[in-house]
């Protein structure tokens, strides 16, 4: 873990991001672990980045895990869906990267149950989708993701073969953060938002 903490601590958010495809979260839950790995994610760099909370230094009580430490859980609802992300710069710069798909690998009949009975690539292949299948609540708002129950878990994550750059997924209207290629995924993996069936490897992307 330790060095996953200093990664955060020492590269950009675009390369956490790219960092954080194959790495594995668990969440330690009264029904027992939840965890998966991480195959579709978001950077988001504000303050410049006209798609993020923070636009423009924005600082409301909503937003203010973004100005904490890196490792920061900041949870926010999106059309009713609590959205996980992970701050990446040290405390006062206010990015991230938001997590939007997820390989399950562990509780999944808890995750099943928790998606009401969705199944296969359903279950956690988008933001919304995926904090309610590993039971993500807003009591983690603030907390640590290298210490909290929702935890990364390095010694288990995994290599895709192939890491795809492509423009984030509902950011119109945002001049060129729009189109920036800002969303990393691990390319043929079946949990991606969006994906396309007959683009799925085999493998689903890793090595």
């Amino acid at each position: 873990m330790e060095k996953t903490i200093k990664y955060f601590n020492t590269h950009s958010t675009e390369e956490v991001a790219e960092y954080l495809l194959g790495m594995y979260v668990e969440h330690e839950t009264p029904h027992g672990k939840l965890g998966g790995y991480i195959v579709d994610c978001e950077a988001y760099l504000g303050p410049d980045d006209e798609a993020a909370h923070s636009y423009g230094m924005r600082d409301t009580p909503r937003v203010r895990a973004m100005y904490q430490e890196p490792g920061t859980i900041y949870l926010y609802t999106m059309h009713t869906h609590l959205i996980l992300n992970m701050i990446t710069q040290p405390k006062g710069i206010p990015q991230g990267v938001m997590i939007r798909g997820l390989e399950p690998a562990e509780g999944i009949p808890e995750m099943i149950r928790n998606r009401g009975g969705q199944t296969g690539a359903a279950i956690s292949d988008g933001p919304g989708k995926l904090v309610q299948a590993m039971g993500i609540g807003k009591e983690l708002y603030g907390e640590s993701i290298f210490t909290s129950t929702l935890h990364l878990v390095p010694e288990k994550r995994r290599y895709p073969k192939e890491i795809e750059r492509l423009p984030r997924i509902g950011i119109p209207n945002k001049g060129i953060w729009t189109d920036l290629p800002l969303r990393f995924t691990v390319k043929g993996n079946p949990y991606l938002t969006k994906q396309r069936k007959n683009q799925i490897d085999p493998a689903n992307g890793w090595r």
